[in-house]
C-alpha cells in the first residue's frame, strides 16, 4: 500500500513534498519507490532510512508535515505466529511513537490517517461487516493492529487530534511481497509449481485493488475535517471469494490449466470469512471501488510477469515455519 500510495500522490500532486520514512525490513525495497526519490536534493521527494519507533527521528519529520499517513507495520498473519514480539513492537509501539509526534506537532498537522486492517474484526458475524462490527482479532498480527487502531482512536477522544482510521480489506496489486496470497499464487504458476491452499480452501476474503485503496486515502486526506476526524472507514468491495476460488481464478487467467492445486493444513488463527460493508465511506466521501476483481487480477498478473527480477529474490520467503498449538512444526 505504502509504495503504491507514493506513486499515486507523486503522479496526481506533483507540487506536493513527499517524505517517506522506512526501515527497509525484509518486505521493503527502494525499488518500490519512484526513481526520483533517490535523486539527491530533490525538492519534492525525500527518503529517510529509519525505524518508526525512533521517537527523535519521527518527531523531527512530523514537525514539518502538514499531513501524516501511517502505514508502518508488520503485516503477515503467518509471520506473526513465527515472531509475534516484533509485531507488537512495530505495530503498537511504532503507532504510539507516531501519534505522540502528531500530538507534539498538533498546531501544524492537519490530518493524521492511520492505516488499520480488516483483520481487527476477526471472522464475520454478519453478512457484511460494517465499522461497528465487534473487534475480535484472531492472530498476533490482528491483535497488534487492533491495539494500534484503538490507540489512535484514544488520541482523538483524549486530545482531539485530527485522526482518521481506515480499515482496508485484503489488498492486492503490483509490488506486493510474495508472502501474500495473490502474488504467491501468480508466481507459483510462473515457476511451474503447485498452488498451496490452507485447509479446505473455503476461507473467504474481500479483495480490493490497491489503486482503489490509494484513492480512498487520498480522498480522506482532502476531505472536510468535520466529515472524517475521529471516524473509522472500511475500504472494501462487499464481495468475498474463497481461497480455492482465487487459486482457480489465477490458473484460468494465466491459461495454465495444467497447474496443480494442493491442500495443506489449516493455518492457526485463520479467519473464516471477511466481507466488508463500505457504505459509510461511499456516503461520506463518495468513494467506491473502480477496479473489478477480474481487471485487478489481470493487472497484477501482468506486473509480476513483466518484473521477475523484482520478485525472484523473494522466492525463498514465501513459506514460513511455525509451531502449532500441538507443538508440530509446519511451513505455511
Amino acid at each position: 500500500m505504502g509504495s503504491n500510495f507514493v506513486h499515486h500522490m507523486a503522479k496526481r500532486y506533483p507540487d506536493y513534498v513527499l517524505v517517506v520514512l522506512d526501515a527497509l525490513t525484509y518486505a521493503g525495497s527502494m525499488d518500490n519507490l519512484p526513481a526520483e526519490m533517490l535523486r539527491l536534493n530533490n525538492p519534492t521527494m525525500r527518503f529517510w532510512y529509519g525505524d518508526v519507533r525512533n521517537a527523535e527521528l519521527v518527531n523531527t519529520l512530523v514537525a514539518d508535515a502538514d499531513y501524516v499517513v501511517h502505514f508502518a507495520a508488520e503485516t503477515h498473519v503467518t509471520r506473526s505466529i513465527f515472531d509475534n514480539r516484533l509485531f507488537f513492537e512495530t505495530d503498537v509501539i511504532g503507532t504510539h511513537t507516531v501519534a505522540n509526534a502528531v500530538l507534539k506537532a498538533a498546531r501544524r498537522v492537519k490530518r493524521f490517517v492511520h492505516i488499520s486492517s480488516s483483520e481487527v474484526y476477526g471472522t464475520a458475524e454478519t453478512s457484511l461487516m460494517d465499522e461497528e462490527h465487534p473487534l475480535k482479532p484472531m492472530s498476533p498480527y490482528a491483535s497488534a493492529k487492533c491495539g494500534a487502531d484503538r490507540l489512535v482512536y484514544s488520541y482523538w477522544t483524549t486530545y482531539r487530534l485530527p485522526c482518521t482510521i481506515l480499515r482496508p480489506f485484503n489488498n492486492f496489486g503490483p509490488r506486493q511481497h510474495l508472502e501474500k496470497l495473490v502474488p504467491r499464487f501468480v508466481t507459483s504458476v510462473l515457476l511451474g509449481e503447485k498452488l498451496t491452499v490452507h485447509g479446505d480452501g473455503e476461507a473467504a476474503r474481500d479483495f480490493v485493488y490497491v489503486g482503489d485503496v490509494c484513492r480512498a486515502i487520498d480522498m480522506t486526506l482532502h476531505a472536510d475535517a468535520a466529515a472524517v476526524e475521529g471516524e473509522v472507514f472500511n475500504i472494501a468491495t462487499g464481495e468475498h471469494r474463497s481461497i480455492r476460488a482465487i487459486a482457480h481464478d489465477v490458473v484460468r487467467a494465466m491459461n495454465s490449466n495444467g497447474a496443480a492445486i494442493e491442500n495443506t493444513s489449516n493455518r492457526p488463527g485463520q479467519v473464516s470469512r471477511h466481507t466488508g460493508d463500505s457504505g459509510k465511506i461511499r456516503k461520506v466521501l463518495g468513494w467506491e471501488p473502480q477496479v473489478t476483481w477480474d481487471e485487478g487480477l489481470r493487472r497484477t498478473i501482468k506486473w509480476y510477469s513483466e518484473n521477475r527480477e523484482w520478485w525472484e529474490k523473494q522466492v525463498w520467503m514465501r513459506h514460513i515455519p511455525i509451531i502449532t498449538a500441538s507443538g508440530v512444526r509446519e511451513y505455511h
